[in-house]
């Protein structure tokens, strides 16, 4: 559960970061999300889940 905690810490800071470093990129990207229709949206979700569970494989064997 400790690991759970920490990864979603994790997720928080990256994001924050992002939007503390390029405000105007991410409210474009956002902007253009809200364009896409829902499977397009639901596919990218599950190739970038995909990408997290293949990272956190690697990572911790």
């Amino acid at each position: 559960m400790r690991d759970l905690w920490t990864g979603l810490a994790l997720v928080l800071v990256i994001e924050g970061l992002a939007w503390a470093v390029a405000p105007g990129a991410l409210r474009r990207v956002t902007a253009r999300l809200g364009e896409l229709d829902d499977s397009s949206l639901r596919i990218a979700g599950l190739a970038v889940a995909a990408l997290g569970v293949l990272a956190v494989w690697l990572v911790r064997g």
